[in-house]
């Protein structure tokens, strides 16, 4: 019974750092119907950014987020007003075109300036522990998910307190609404794309502490986020949530029962099983054209 709450614990608390991790994809999605399959290789180049700080000055990862969200959501603001503002109104499949070149490019420009060799970033709570009722808290995960869940609640705060976040909430509802209302769409665009780009920053800080990682890596980290949004629901910040919670619980029972190697196919899984069963996910609405086929 203690090996099973063990191996539950130390997935909600992974599955915490994937809640913040996908929480700025699914939002895009949401807003602006944007599929962002750069997100993977956004987070990496994060978490080399943090390496960089961490190398070069000795800056805990965890603090270095404060460097790293404002840095992401202004390349992300460049980003899309380069390359997404002139396909956003296109067919889907255009921006994931677009966005998976975006992808590649980074991956190149990162595997020339940083190598693809692993690195990882290991503060002196690395690995260290709590030790509570007999279970083991290790302090790297215990950081991270307290951080990521911290990050969450700023973004709901933005969302829900501020003119702009009802200027985002407004969008995603209708859009034309919106623009009725006096919104500019355009503009809460740019932002949406620039806040959940700026996930990635935290989100990225986050992972260097927690796994190894190289440019290449960010194919692992696309599909689990994809796994989560789908499994959660398109669009939708609290099925990400929940969803998130389940990944990181399935893939560590996975990884305690079965094997590691199995334990990076549980997203691909998901995926398939959602798309056949619910293709919704969760918390996601169908839309007309679905309930009149």
């Amino acid at each position: 019974m203690t090996h099973l709450a063990q191996t539950l614990l130390l997935g909600l608390l992974i599955g915490g750092v994937y809640a913040l991790m996908a929480s700025g994809l699914t939002l895009i999605f949401g807003v602006m119907n944007v599929i962002n399959v750069a997100q993977g290789a956004l987070l990496i180049l994060a978490a080399l950014f943090t390496f960089e700080l961490w190398t070069r000055t000795g800056m805990d990862p965890l603090v270095a987020i404060v460097v790293t969200t404002p840095l992401m959501f202004a390349l992300g603001w460049v980003i899309y007003r380069l390359f997404v503002a002139r396909v956003r109104n296109a067919p889907i499949s255009m921006t994931v075109l677009l966005t998976f070149a975006l992808a590649i490019t980074l991956e190149g420009v990162m595997g020339v300036v940083w190598k693809n060799v692993f690195r990882s970033v290991t503060p002196g709570y690395f690995t260290r522990s709590f030790h509570v009722a007999g279970l083991f808290i290790p302090q790297a995960q215990l950081y991270g998910c307290g951080v990521a869940l911290l990050m969450l609640g700023l973004l709901y705060v933005l969302l829900t307190k501020t003119w702009s976040g009802r200027a985002i909430r407004a969008a995603s509802e209708n859009a034309q609404g919106a623009r009725l209302v006096g919104v500019n769409v355009g503009g809460v665009a740019a932002l949406t794309f620039a806040v959940g780009v700026a996930t990635t920053g935290a989100g990225g800080s986050i992972l260097s502490v927690l796994y190894s990682f190289f440019p290449a890596s960010h194919y692992l980290w696309i599909s689990r986020l994809l796994g989560i949004i789908v499994l959660g629901g398109m669009g939708s910040l609290p099925g990400a949530f929940i969803a998130a919670l389940m990944l990181g619980v399935a893939e560590a029972m996975t990884q305690t029962y079965i094997s590691t190697r199995w334990a990076t196919v549980v997203p691909y899984i998901v995926i398939l099983v959602v798309l056949l069963i619910r293709p919704q996910g969760l918390m996601g609405a169908k839309l007309r054209e679905d309930v009149a086929a």
